[in-house]
């Protein structure tokens, strides 16, 4: 850590607390451009507990960095993010009863809304570049950009009821917001995909390009807002945001109960385990 002239304290980038080798994310600030990347290819940089540690590190990292006047966010590889790492370690949370283990989710999801929070509401306008698979988590973490751009592969989808969770980071609310309940509704309770021209025409995208397109048109968006003033950049996110996100906050914590309900279900065994398995599930409401 380091201190500021004023006294604030800002994370050095070479003080990150990740590991060599261990980044899910990477951070590169060139020409005033905060690059965020998701750098797990192979695994079509699906999201995990550490993912959420690391995007939060990030966001401090860039929150108090004057010479980054916008973000670009995006993923190597041929996904966005595909949801998910059920591979990842740490991914099941334990209690010494059913009730203690809902409680042990409740506050792990309060906590990577929190992570998400300090994301969203970075002072700088944050812009999604996204490429194909954007699902679940992917999804979502798209939906917290200020601005998004899609290639023309990009597909999208919330697809947790059919493995019989909620949706607990809160894209179909940012849905809602963007597109009107009834598409925040349809993608979430069906679970369907839908491609990026579809997204674009119901704007939940500014933009959508062709694959070899996407880096720089996203970026060019990126120079547009880092070229102007910054103070009165940073006042119009703030200003934007505090109209379209009233109420988001109590709704957030309702949806992370709701997750942590869903999460530690019989439902959402069978969900998985049907998945894993391939094929339908059997859902009985408890």
């Amino acid at each position: 850590m380091r201190q500021s002239m004023e006294g604030v304290a800002v994370l050095d980038i070479h003080d990150h607390g990740i590991a060599h080798g261990q980044e899910r994310i990477t951070l590169r600030v060139e020409n005033g451009i905060g690059v965020l990347t998701l750098c797990r290819p192979r695994q079509l940089n699906g999201w995990s507990w550490e993912s959420s540690r690391q995007l939060g590190i990030m966001a401090d990292r860039l929150r108090f960095d004057d010479s980054v006047r916008a973000v670009l966010l995006r993923g190597e590889g041929r996904a966005f993010c595909a949801g998910i790492d059920v591979t990842a370690p740490g991914g099941d949370i334990t209690g010494r009863s059913p009730a203690e283990r809902t409680q042990h989710y409740y506050e792990g999801i309060r906590w990577v809304h929190e992570r998400f929070a300090a994301f969203a509401g970075l002072p700088q306008p944050v812009i999604a570049a996204v490429q194909g698979y954007c699902l679940g988590f992917g999804f979502e973490l798209a939906l917290m950009a200020d601005i998004r751009i899609a290639a023309d592969d990009a597909v999208f989808a919330l697809p947790e009821a059919g493995i019989g969770v909620a949706v607990d980071a809160g894209g179909d609310m940012r849905i809602a917001r963007e597109a009107g309940a009834g598409w925040a509704k349809y993608l979430a309770l069906t679970g369907r995909r839908i491609d990026a021209a579809t997204a674009e025409r119901i704007g939940l995208l500014q933009a959508v390009t062709p694959l070899a397109e996407l880096e720089g048109a996203a970026r060019s968006v990126a120079e547009a807002v880092a070229a102007n003033a910054p103070l009165a950049v940073r006042h119009i996110k703030r200003s934007v945001d505090s109209y379209a996100d009233a109420g988001l906050a109590d709704a957030l914590d309702r949806t992370a109960l709701a997750a942590a309900l869903t999460l530690t279900s019989q439902d959402a065994a069978e969900g998985y385990a049907a998945k894993a398995a391939r094929r339908p599930p059997r859902f009985e409401g408890t």
